[in-house]
């Protein structure tokens, strides 16, 4: 073996500089480096040596020779490799481009932005308070207590024997007056989710309301002609400016009187369609008058106050705006309902 070693360094030499791919450069690394390869058994005689420096220096040599080969020849092959691969995915950019898949507001998203810009144009101020709600906020100080007959048309979802997921966003109208140490006139709407059990293709387990209020002195005659005023300037607004509205007598506890107020079927123009069931109706609001019971409850004097409340909701709103049939499509995030938003005009 120590009289081949001169032989064994042109003949890895030699061997290395034919190679033309990383399989084969891979394959001489073994046959000289592996286990049972060349220069490991060469490694392995130095202890046999009759000479072991001069052989052992020899045996280096061999070793760093072909390992600078090695590497030299390993980062050719790699260039090469990357060569041909940028080569192969070159991007031609004077080609079209794809369609680059873009993000749109969700349609709730763009009637709750309306609404609030509305109301705020009128006066009002948008403020906001927790959707988990104790017995007391949600129903007590709204005149319904415990045991009223009225709890059993809200189906709720409760967390603890005092807390339940709010059903509707009128618990924010006694927490926003009891906040208000110097009494003074209020006008607010509250956009926010509520919970109740129901689940079909008008109705689902998580809405929207947009609570609305205005509370000021009787001497400011804030009067049943000013909810009408408002509600049509609403209708008007989100639903189109040729719509009637009719005020039906219903009940609320929180309210006295109380309506149910529909607007002209936006679809057949009141003539009676599938859509309002053949009466050229649909309901949109519930509101009323203020229950004096609310006002001295949450601290306001119903001798010196009075005001209005009215409730629509934004999942109803938002369906009747944009023409979509069934209320679940607004919560299924699919990308084939959401894009045709994309260019609509808003």
């Amino acid at each position: 073996m120590e009289e081949n070693i001169e032989i064994i360094v042109k003949e890895i030499e030699g061997k290395i500089n034919n190679i033309d791919n990383l399989k084969d450069l891979n394959d001489l690394k073994l046959e000289y480096m592996g286990k049972s390869g060349i220069i490991t058994k060469m490694q392995s005689g130095i202890k046999d040596a009759s000479n072991k420096k001069e052989y052992g220096m020899k045996v280096n040599t061999v070793r760093n020779t072909f390992n600078d080969l090695y590497n030299g020849k390993l980062n050719e092959l790699n260039e090469i490799e990357i060569n041909k691969k940028l080569e192969s995915e070159r991007i031609d950019v004077t080609m079209p481009s794809k369609k680059v898949k873009k993000g749109t507001k969700h349609p709730i998203n763009l009637t709750i932005e309306k609404i609030e810009d509305l109301f705020v144009s009128m006066g009002y101020d948008v403020v906001s308070g927790p959707e988990l709600e104790t017995d007391e906020y949600c129903f007590e100080r709204l005149n319904l207590p415990k045991g009223h007959p009225a709890r059993d048309m809200q189906d709720s979802f409760y967390i603890t024997e005092n807390e339940l997921l709010r059903t509707q966003t009128s618990s924010v109208q006694a927490r926003y007056m009891m906040a208000q140490e110097e009494k003074k006139p209020i006008r607010i709407i509250v956009p926010g989710k509520t919970y109740r059990r129901e689940d079909d293709a008008t109705h689902a387990p998580q809405f929207g309301q947009i609570e609305g209020l205005v509370i000021d002195k009787k001497e400011n005659n804030v009067s049943l002609a000013d909810l009408k005023g408002t509600l049509e300037v609403f209708a008007h607004t989100m639903l189109g400016s040729d719509l009637d509205l009719r005020f039906r007598p219903s009940y609320f506890p929180f309210t006295e009187p109380s309506y149910e107020v529909d607007v002209t079927c936006f679809k057949c123009k009141g003539k009676g369609c599938n859509l309002c069931k053949q009466t050229g109706w649909i309901e949109v609001f519930a509101a009323g008058i203020v229950h004096p019971n609310v006002l001295r409850m949450n601290g306001y004097d119903p001798d010196i106050w009075g005001g209005f409340a009215f409730g629509p909701g934004w999942d109803r709103i938002c369906m009747f705006r944009y023409g979509i049939p069934d209320i679940r499509l607004m919560y299924q995030n699919d990308i084939r309902f959401l894009k045709e938003f994309d260019r609509r005009d808003q």
